[in-house]
């Protein structure tokens, strides 16, 4: 049976979602072996919480060169395991780290990469959504491991769970990943809403919020959802470039998307095109947002979202 390797998530010290996501692709492929990077004396208690019923094995690696170095290190202790086991494929989420991790790896290991897939099979032919969503293209690694990112949400996860074994791995990061040191940090202000690319729910807005982001805000925690915004809204510095949903900000598939106020240029409908249901909230009924939308209201935000919110409340009552 092929042998394949995800690269365990964490959210601080807690297990991220999206890595039961890649344990669920990867039991279509194969065995399932996860990766686990931590901080010298945390890979116990972050290995414990890898417990995805698809997964095997749990292989270990400490380092203060993770935190110290950053991507580089990361890359070449990932690329010295994948060299001595040789593995059908690597996992990993799409993210900015995600992306330059697999990039790193690939190179490292003279493999190829697939970045920001919705899909693989078990035959590891990828699907990703290109040209703003317009195309599909069905593709496959023809050399080395299959290094492949996915994006968040795009698969149900398996709920089992199981004991994997445990391996301690040795580390390896040479002086030549030592070139560029990360001196200082901004950990994410925590608000008490969901991570953008981790969200079940997400309510952005846009250019018709006038800067005023309170309606989206409050239909969003009423909801238990993540906020986003569009470009347009983060370039006025209306909202934080953290949050900017599209294809120069994150890319989000979530299980419902509102979109307030938002018109639906390509590049905000190439990070969200893929969610399963999405609602529209616009005045110009013109706007190339409602092609996309499976449920859509002509009307002002400020007039609907409150509405939407009373309906919310009552319902909640």
């Amino acid at each position: 049976m092929s042998e394949v390797f995800i690269l365990a998530d964490f959210v601080g010290d807690k297990i991220a979602r999206t890595t039961s996501e890649l344990a669920t692709y990867g039991a279509r492929i194969g065995d399932v072996t996860a990766i686990v990077l931590a901080a010298p004396g945390k890979g116990p208690a972050l290995a414990s919480q890898v417990v995805n019923g698809t997964i095997s094995k749990v292989l270990v690696m400490e380092s203060e060169d993770f935190d110290r170095y950053g991507v580089s290190a990361s890359a070449e202790a990932i690329a010295h395991v994948l060299s001595e086991h040789k593995p059908a494929a690597l996992l990993i989420t799409t993210s900015a780290f995600g992306k330059e991790l697999a990039g790193c790896v690939a190179v490292l290991t003279d493999s190829g990469l697939i970045t920001d897939a919705v899909d693989v099979t078990a035959e590891l032919v990828a699907t990703q959504i290109i040209f703003g969503g317009s195309t599909s293209v069905h593709s496959r690694v023809s050399h080395g491991s299959s290094i492949i990112t996915l994006r968040s949400n795009s698969v149900t996860p398996d709920a089992t769970t199981s004991s994997p074994e445990i391996i301690n791995v040795p580390t390896v990061v040479s002086e030549r990943a030592k070139h560029a040191e990360v001196i200082t940090r901004q950990p994410p202000v925590a608000e008490g809403r969901p991570e953008l690319t981790e969200a079940q729910i997400i309510v952005s807005g846009g250019r018709g919020t006038n800067g005023d982001f309170s309606p989206v805000e409050t239909f969003a925690d009423l909801l238990g959802a993540a906020v986003g915004a569009s470009r347009a809204a983060t370039d006025a510095g209306w909202y934080p470039h953290s949050y900017q949903v599209g294809q120069t900000g994150k890319t989000v598939s979530p299980q419902l998307y509102v979109a307030c106020g938002i018109s639906g240029a390509i590049q905000h409908r190439a990070g969200m095109q893929t969610s399963k249901t999405i609602v529209v909230i616009n005045k110009d009924p013109d706007a190339p947002i409602f092609e996309l939308a499976d449920f859509g209201v002509v009307g002002d935000l400020f007039t609907v979202l409150p509405q939407a919110s009373e309906g919310v409340r009552a319902h909640k009552s």
